[in-house]
Protein backbone atom coordinates (compact mmCIF):
# COMPACT_ATOMS: atom_id res chain seq x y z
CA UNK A 1 0.00 0.00 0.00
CA UNK A 2 1.38 3.60 -0.67
CA UNK A 3 0.72 6.16 2.23
CA UNK A 4 -0.01 9.25 1.26
CA UNK A 5 1.78 12.02 2.37
CA UNK A 6 -0.41 13.86 5.18
CA UNK A 7 0.92 17.34 6.15
CA UNK A 8 -1.11 18.84 8.95
CA UNK A 9 0.00 21.51 11.81
CA UNK A 10 2.10 20.02 14.81
CA UNK A 11 0.69 20.52 18.36
CA UNK A 12 3.47 23.08 18.59
CA UNK A 13 2.06 25.07 15.84
CA UNK A 14 -1.35 24.60 17.17
CA UNK A 15 -0.34 25.99 20.52
CA UNK A 16 1.33 28.70 19.28
CA UNK A 17 -1.70 29.69 17.30
CA UNK A 18 -4.12 29.61 20.03
CA UNK A 19 -1.90 31.50 22.70
CA UNK A 20 -1.40 34.24 20.09
CA UNK A 21 -5.36 34.58 19.90
CA UNK A 22 -5.44 34.41 23.44
CA UNK A 23 -3.52 37.73 23.97
CA UNK A 24 -5.02 39.70 21.25
CA UNK A 25 -8.65 38.60 23.03
CA UNK A 26 -6.86 39.79 26.37
CA UNK A 27 -6.12 43.02 24.78
CA UNK A 28 -9.35 44.05 22.71
CA UNK A 29 -11.71 42.95 25.36
CA UNK A 30 -11.09 45.53 28.01
CA UNK A 31 -10.87 48.24 25.03
CA UNK A 32 -14.41 47.00 24.35
CA UNK A 33 -15.91 47.93 27.64
CA UNK A 34 -14.27 50.91 27.87
CA UNK A 35 -15.66 52.03 25.01
CA UNK A 36 -19.00 50.94 25.84
CA UNK A 37 -19.19 53.08 28.97
CA UNK A 38 -17.75 56.13 26.65
CA UNK A 39 -20.96 55.32 24.48
CA UNK A 40 -23.19 55.35 26.93
CA UNK A 41 -22.59 58.50 28.38
CA UNK A 42 -22.62 60.21 24.90
CA UNK A 43 -25.93 58.71 24.23
CA UNK A 44 -26.91 60.19 27.52
CA UNK A 45 -25.67 63.72 26.58
CA UNK A 46 -27.81 63.52 23.47
CA UNK A 47 -30.69 62.08 25.42
CA UNK A 48 -30.43 65.58 27.39
CA UNK A 49 -30.27 67.89 24.53
CA UNK A 50 -33.20 66.20 22.60
CA UNK A 51 -35.14 66.18 26.11
CA UNK A 52 -34.02 70.66 26.29
CA UNK A 53 -35.40 70.75 22.87
CA UNK A 54 -38.76 69.41 23.96
CA UNK A 55 -39.27 71.43 26.99
CA UNK A 56 -38.26 74.56 24.63
CA UNK A 57 -41.22 72.90 22.63
CA UNK A 58 -43.55 72.22 25.05
CA UNK A 59 -42.97 75.85 26.13
CA UNK A 60 -43.87 77.81 22.74
CA UNK A 61 -46.41 75.10 22.62
CA UNK A 62 -47.83 75.82 26.03
CA UNK A 63 -46.56 78.62 27.48
CA UNK A 64 -46.39 76.86 30.66
CA UNK A 65 -43.02 76.38 32.49
CA UNK A 66 -42.50 72.83 33.64
CA UNK A 67 -41.62 71.82 37.50
CA UNK A 68 -41.09 67.87 35.96
CA UNK A 69 -40.99 65.79 32.69
CA UNK A 70 -43.82 64.17 33.62
CA UNK A 71 -46.24 66.32 31.18
CA UNK A 72 -43.60 65.27 28.36
CA UNK A 73 -43.69 61.75 28.88
CA UNK A 74 -46.35 60.47 26.04
CA UNK A 75 -46.68 63.28 24.09
CA UNK A 76 -43.10 64.35 23.79
CA UNK A 77 -40.74 61.75 24.85
CA UNK A 78 -40.90 58.17 25.76
CA UNK A 79 -39.24 58.23 29.09
CA UNK A 80 -37.93 60.55 31.57
CA UNK A 81 -34.55 58.41 31.40
CA UNK A 82 -30.80 57.66 30.17
CA UNK A 83 -30.42 55.20 28.16
CA UNK A 84 -28.09 53.58 30.68
CA UNK A 85 -30.99 54.15 33.48
CA UNK A 86 -29.86 57.25 35.17
CA UNK A 87 -33.39 59.90 35.98
CA UNK A 88 -33.32 63.19 33.76
CA UNK A 89 -34.48 65.83 36.10
CA UNK A 90 -35.73 69.78 35.31
CA UNK A 91 -34.62 72.58 37.15
CA UNK A 92 -38.18 74.67 37.64
CA UNK A 93 -36.15 77.79 37.55
CA UNK A 94 -33.89 77.66 34.87
CA UNK A 95 -36.36 74.84 32.82
CA UNK A 96 -32.11 73.19 31.94
CA UNK A 97 -32.62 69.56 31.76
CA UNK A 98 -29.82 67.65 33.56
CA UNK A 99 -29.23 64.01 34.81
CA UNK A 100 -29.88 63.19 38.77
Amino acid sequence: MKRLNQRGFTLVEMLVVLMIISLLLVLVVPNLTKNSDIAQETSCEATVKLVQAQVYAYFIETGEKLSSLAPLVGDYIETDECPNGSKLRIDSNSQKVSVE
